[in-house]
């Protein structure tokens, strides 16, 4: 019988060159491979995960901040200067009540959208943050409904810095830190608020609300806060 010389030659190619398999340890070693592979992707997709799900909390708490911080500055810029009648003094006031820490006021607007006039009060609550509170204003001193609504603390973090814009004489204006609309018979010319981050993360905020219904049309306001002197 003879080899057919293409036969021949695989078969010595064959001897020359047996195959292999694979080992047992390079078996192991790939799955190793594969599992160290495998961690390393997810431990980065859980970091970025991780990072994505941060800055969307911060983000959403500064988107937070902003709306509560315009909602007050909608609410000063239409301050109305809402006017009763005092049971003490048995006279017409204005009911405006400002110190450097807390402030209480009339607005046209309201947080509901509600008709009609709307009595709001901002302060800082010591350790949580500024508190605020909204009641209906009617016709008559709306201090006690006030104390009577549940504070809702809008922005936790923060401190107040509140002060008045009075205008002594034509040719002065001056930044005062209280505002009392039953001695001065009207409203100031502008409300700076600093809302002041107690925190290290936290950013201040600052506004500055002109109000331009200052004057009650039948109350004659105090020349030496509205500036008539």
């Amino acid at each position: 019988w003879i080899m057919n010389p293409d036969m021949r030659r695989f078969k010595e190619h064959r001897a020359k060159n047996p195959q292999r398999g694979f080992t047992l340890i390079e078996v192991l070693l790939a799955l190793a491979l594969t599992a160290l592979l495998f961690t390393l992707l997810s431990t980065g997709m859980y970091v970025v995960a991780r990072d994505w799900n941060e800055n969307t909390e911060r983000l959403d708490a500064k988107l937070d901040e902003s709306l509560a911080i315009l909602q007050i500055e909608r609410a000063l810029i239409a301050a109305f200067p809402h006017s009763f009648n005092s049971t003490e003094t048995l006279l017409r006031e204005v009911y405006f009540d400002g110190e450097d820490d807390r402030l209480s006021w009339v607005s046209t607007v309201s947080p509901q959208r509600l008709a009609g006039l709307t009595a709001w009060s901002i302060d800082a609550v010591s350790g949580e943050g500024i508190g605020v509170r909204t009641a209906p204003a009617f016709s008559d001193d709306p201090s006690a409904r006030l104390d009577n609504v549940e504070t809702r603390n809008i922005l936790p973090g923060y401190d107040l810095e509140i002060s008045y814009l009075r205008e002594p004489n034509a040719l002065t204006r001056e930044w005062t830190d209280e505002w009392l609309g039953s001695e001065q018979g009207a409203l100031p010319l502008a409300v700076h608020i600093l809302f002041r981050a107690t925190g290290a993360e936290g950013s201040d905020y600052e506004l500055i609300a002109p109000i331009k219904a200052w004057r009650h049309r039948s109350i004659m306001p105090n020349s030496l806060g509205a500036g008539l002197g």
